[in-house]
């Protein structure tokens, strides 16, 4: 996986490389697939939602750029492989997922595998979590039609967030850094999430 799907395709933060080796993917997806677990495609995982594609969760943490040192937001916590990968490479994670079953089976999976530096939170992930900002980084794992500003207020001075914006049936994966009052954003490819359900994100059974 590393080497076909991830250094092929242009990955080349060796933290990164190293976590998604480290990871045992194959724990964060159903029993059905797991002969798929290491392919480079997204994985249902139930109530409506995917794992994502190797190729995907590398880029986006590569986007991130994490040195090891940082408090990080992740809104969309799935079956917790994400969750994983930035547990690996940063001093704290908050995790925020709205299906209660998704966030406790992630929840003990991490515990399973040994990490200590996760706090899982059940809620509206698109509110952020204002009681604990400011963050350092911040990753959206599904779609919004734009930039919450919920979530951007959370981003504390010189921080990175990274999400999919755009149509609900295709986005783009998008690198925002905050200098002060600015927020600079630049285009990292076009992807397909599923939708992040909440109060600044979509309505569920809308498309748009």
């Amino acid at each position: 996986m590393v080497d076909h799907q991830l250094r092929w395709r242009g990955i080349e933060d060796e933290r990164v490389l190293r976590a998604m080796a480290h990871v045992p993917r194959h724990r964060f997806v159903p029993d059905p697939f797991l002969n798929e677990a290491y392919d480079d495609h997204p994985l249902p995982i139930g109530d409506g939602q995917t794992i994502s594609q190797p190729y995907i969760v590398a880029l986006m943490t590569e986007a991130l750029e994490l040195r090891g040192r940082e408090k990080v937001l992740e809104v969309g916590t799935g079956s917790g492989y994400q969750t994983a990968i930035l547990a690996e490479l940063s001093a704290e994670v908050f995790t925020v997922e709205r299906s209660a079953s998704l966030s406790e089976g992630a929840r003990a999976r991490l515990a399973e595998l040994g990490y200590r530096n996760v706090t899982f939170v059940v809620g509206d992930g698109t509110l952020g979590l204002p009681a604990q900002a400011p963050f350092s980084r911040i990753l959206l794992t599904g779609s919004v039609p734009r930039l919450p500003h919920a979530i951007s207020s959370q981003l504390g001075e010189g921080g990175v967030l990274v999400l999919p914006v755009g149509r609900r049936e295709a986005q783009e994966l998008v690198r925002v850094r905050r200098r002060g009052d600015d927020l600079g954003s630049e285009d990292l490819g076009a992807c397909a999430f599923v939708p992040l359900i909440g109060a600044e994100g979509w309505r569920m059974g809308t498309s748009c």
